[in-house]
């Protein structure tokens, strides 16, 4: 490794982590999830979810590492049916969206729903998402090399980027979503056509999984 000691390149890591940024910028289920939550619930809602999420990656990293994230891809079965449970959560959070009333935003901490919850939302969302998986499994390896030691561990390493690259950006997008808070806060009525509009995003994204082919 020229010197370094380093198992993979600082040019490569730093190549990867621009990658990373430039993918977590591009509108996608995930990043329009937390955009929505925070401005329904708060900034510190929308960064729990940002966390699940990250939790989500390190799913996806494990099951790269571990192959699993290979049956998703050879199996029509498999990626059907966790496209189906993942579009079904889309569709309860839609139900719920639609039936919510005017909830107080507490000063950037969050509605009435549990951070629990929140951490929750952004963990099943993000691993019902075969996508990803295969995302990753291609994406991830592109990066490691034999040469330079155990892939497992470089794929660790990359992963780990990944989601560093993706709480940046997700977090940006949480704090800035937040900020509408102080405004539904004084407007019930506002809050009400956010939620309806919420609601129609998650049935959106719930269409679009179950479009997304093979």
């Amino acid at each position: 490794m020229k010197g370094t000691g380093m198992i993979i390149p600082m040019e490569t890591v730093a190549t990867f982590f621009a990658a990373s940024v430039i993918l977590a910028l591009a509108p996608g289920p995930d990043n329009i999830f937390v955009l929505t939550q925070s401005a329904l619930h708060g900034k510190i809602s929308g960064l729990w979810v940002t966390l699940g999420l990250c939790t989500g990656l390190v799913v996806h990293t494990t099951a790269v590492v571990l192959g699993v994230a290979v049956i998703f891809q050879v199996s029509a079965v498999a990626f059907t049916l966790l496209k189906v449970v993942g579009a079904g959560y889309l569709l309860y959070l839609a139900w719920h969206a639609f039936r919510a009333t005017a909830t107080r935003i507490a000063s950037g901490e969050g509605s009435g729903i549990r951070i629990s919850k929140l951490y929750r939302r952004g963990i099943i969302m993000n691993v019902t998402n075969p996508k990803v998986s295969i995302f990753f499994l291609a994406f991830l390896p592109q990066f490691a090399d034999p040469a330079r030691g155990p892939l497992t561990f470089q794929i660790i390493i990359l992963g780990f980027v990944f989601i560093v690259a993706t709480v940046l950006v997700f977090g940006s997008v949480a704090l800035l979503a937040g900020a509408l808070g102080d405004w539904l806060n004084r407007s019930n009525k506002v809050q009400i056509v956010i939620n309806r509009i919420a609601g129609i995003v998650f049935i959106g994204l719930a269409l679009k999984l179950l479009t997304t082919k093979h």
